[in-house]
């Protein structure tokens, strides 16, 4: 019978967030869902006795009770024994999952959701509690019919041969009750050809030695597709000990070993990759370990993490994230020895896993040297430099990779995991898209970094943080045009922490936005000041990292602070890097435009060190390259190759219309080789070092006094 006017299914969203409520509510009833709401543990038993939903979305971390004990308590409740529950919660660690499902969740979804994937979740887990509640009404009703009338049996008398076969037995077997005998030829013709055998087999020893069986095997349907069997059959003899009565029953199982499989998956295997997940390659890790201890062999664990994929995943979305990840995890897979597929968890080479995020793990066993495994993670590398095109665009994305090796570098799971986490960071550290081995030293490093990472959380609140400023001076006219803002850090018990070691720290963990956005306020505000102060109207050029720039806050952030701090927009200059523009060049483009459109300034940092072309610079609307001091370094020692590429950088701002600023300047030589190649505006330690605010004014009117009583009125600035 079917059920029109059945009312749609309704969903219990359990959080003390009433925003996040309201996002879930929209989310399901955006689906067609009905939707009870409660803020706490103990109102959500209530609104269950009362509403009797279809699921709960339920929350961890509320007042009153929390997440795990509601879910226990809805287990216990009438009508709670098989209603889903999917737990939404940002604690994503190995021990809150294994709570949750010990608590009795259905499946765990880590927060910030992404409302598509939580909808089709919902909807999954809802169709899969139907066919488990229709799976079970089933096999009770076969269980009253088998003892009833006997549907679904079989039966077979020795002494006569003759067999039996009810409506039942013919439907699972495909077969036609008026045209096909039952005999056990035909049933061997609907086995698959390799389970055959061991059927003969068995059904021989039943007829031979009585008793019963239970076997699971397979039947091939008319249209090819396999279906799954579960048969028993067991042996009735008379008072003389002869076999009289062989009764058997059969049952299709396809429904329910399908049902256990999606569980398998959703407990073992990555949703968008199809790899196997966390947990699964622990336990696989965990397995190889104990045979590398029988067979006194070595294995290698690789941690590897993608370079700036949040800055893809912010500026373009999840959707060209993910296919980015898939994209990524079958690169992987192809520089894998013995040619296994991607998520093959096989016991004799290879085991991949995705574990959250841009994180993936490989497991190499069966080395002869540990360090064979640097031949894998340098393929590895290359193949994931490598340009991908995806939805239109054209992305780069690199790796960084860690290698810990068993049983030098840890003899457990979680041992290996963290060693090779602390070597993929390392790898990061020392420039990204290579590979690291584990040390000793590597982890006394990350417990370093563990502590200074925690210290730069409380940094910025703390006023730990301030600005040191670098001139930029115009040699021609012997003035100082601008100045850089340059972030510092004031530890209060290590002293002065060196930008290297704590901006990209700040990049990883996020932090440089909230700093970014500091940075930007306070250099604005500066500027203002000096003006105030009869320094004149220096321009600002502030830095703006790769995270910054692809977040979508940053035109606004810039408008914040030029608004707030009344500085004129023509006196900003943002400073992106030469690689970072060229990521995504259309996504750059569009960035650009709207922050020209604020009046401010854009200069390309470090410009000859990426692979910019000069069709896509004659679109970006930018105002100046500055050449990176690499390239100036060795004009001293008249370097033919340097001084090519710093003549030709000068020529193409000049053909572009373009400002160009040369950075690193440290001798009179070099700013003599810059003036004469026709780059007048330089800055480096050859002028000043970066130096406190209060420093500037007084700065600007020394070097404008050295610039006046030069004697050639063009370079006496540099050789003083």
């Amino acid at each position: 019978m079917t059920e029109p006017n059945k009312p749609a299914a309704l969903a219990l969203v359990v959080d003390d967030d009433e925003l996040m409520r309201l996002l879930v509510r929209e989310a399901l009833e955006s689906e067609g869902l009905r939707v009870e709401e409660a803020a706490d543990g103990r109102a959500a038993l209530e609104v269950f006795a009362r509403a009797k939903p279809d699921i709960v979305l339920l929350d961890v971390n509320m007042p009153v009770m929390d997440g795990f004990e509601c879910c226990g308590k809805l287990r216990a409740a009438p009508g709670g024994e098989r209603v889903p529950v999917l737990i939404l919660t940002g604690q994503d660690d190995d021990g809150s999952i294994e709570r949750a499902y010990e608590a009795g969740a259905t499946d765990f979804m880590p927060k910030p959701l992404h409302w598509k994937i939580l909808a089709h979740r919902v909807r999954y887990l809802l169709r899969t509690s139907r066919s488990i509640e229709d799976l079970a009404r089933s096999e009770a009703s076969l269980a009253v019919a088998q003892e009833l009338a006997h549907v679904g049996s079989w039966e077979r008398r020795p002494e006569t041969g003759e067999l039996y076969w009810s409506g039942e037995i013919y439907r699972i077997l495909g077969l036609d009750p008026k045209r096909d005998q039952p005999s056990f030829e035909k049933f061997l013709q609907r086995i698959p050809e390799e389970e055959r055998a061991w059927l003969i087999s068995a059904y021989a020893e039943l007829q031979e030695k009585g008793g019963k069986y239970e076997l699971e095997h397979h039947v091939v349907s008319p249209d090819g597709s396999l279906r799954a069997i579960y048969q028993r059959a067991e042996v009735f003899k008379d008072e003389h000990g002869r076999t009289v009565l062989i009764h058997g029953t059969l049952q299709d199982v396809t429904e329910r070993k399908q049902i256990e499989t999606r569980i398998r998956t959703l407990a073992y295997f990555d949703n968008l990759t199809g790899l196997p997940n966390r947990l699964q390659f622990k336990e696989h890790l965990g397995r190889a370990i104990r045979r590398a201890e029988r067979e006194h062999s070595q294995l290698a664990v690789m941690f590897l993490d993608l370079d700036r994929f949040k800055q893809i995943n912010d500026s373009l979305g999840h959707q060209v994230g993910d296919q980015l990840l898939k994209a990524v995890a079958v690169r992987i897979n192809s520089c894998l020895r013995g040619g296994d597929e991607v998520g093959r968890n096989s016991d004799d080479g290879v085991s991949m896993a995705r574990l959250g995020g841009d994180e993936f793990t490989v497991l190499l066993t069966g080395l002869a040297h540990a360090e064979d495994a640097a031949k894998v993670a340098q393929r590895v590398v290359a193949e994931l430099a490598r340009t991908y095109s995806i939805e239109g665009h054209e992305l780069f994305v690199t790796a960084s990779l860690g290698i810990a090796t068993y049983p030098a570098d840890g003899r457990d799971v979680d041992t290996l995991l963290k060693n090779a986490d602390a070597a993929m960071y390392n790898a990061k550290d020392l420039g990204r898209n290579n590979y690291k081995f584990y040390s000793r030293e590597l982890n006394e490093r990350a417990v370093e970094r563990l502590a200074l990472e925690r210290d730069l959380h409380r940094a910025l609140e703390r006023g730990e943080l301030f600005l040191h400023y670098q001139p930029q001076v115009d040699v021609a006219s012997g003035s100082v045009a601008g100045v850089e803002a340059l972030l510092r850090w004031s530890h209060p018990q290590r002293g002065l922490v060196p930008p290297a070691a704590f901006i990209p720290l700040a990049e990883q963990t996020g932090l440089i936005l909230p700093i970014g956005e500091w940075v930007l306020g306070q250099a604005c505000r500066q500027a203002t000041a000096w003006s105030a102060a009869g320094a004149g109207a220096l321009k600002m050029w502030v830095n703006v990292s790769g995270i910054q720039f692809r977040d979508r806050r940053l035109v606004g952030a810039v408008k914040t602070a030029l608004a707030r701090s009344g500085l004129d927009p023509k006196r900003l200059v943002i400073e992106v890097t030469e690689s970072i523009m060229m990521e995504d060049r259309e996504a750059t483009l569009a960035i650009l435009r709207e922050l020209k459109a604020l009046g401010i300034g854009v200069a390309v940092d470090d410009f000859g060190t990426g692979y910019s072309s000069l069709a896509y610079l004659k679109r970006f609307p930018l105002d100046t390259l500055k050449i990176d001091g690499s390239f100036v370094r060795d004009l001293d020692a008249a370097a033919e190759r340097d001084g090519a590429i710093v003549s030709a950088i000068i020529a193409m701002g000049e053909s572009l219309g373009l400002g160009v600023l040369a950075e690193g300047v440290e001798t009179r030589q070099q700013a003599a080789r810059l003036h004469e190649m026709g780059c007048n505006v330089m800055q480096g330690f050859l002028f000043s070092r970066p130096v406190p605010a209060e420093e500037v004014p007084a700065l600007v009117k020394s070097l404008g006094a050295v610039a006046r009583a030069s004697v050639a009125g063009k370079l006496a600035l540099a050789a003083g």
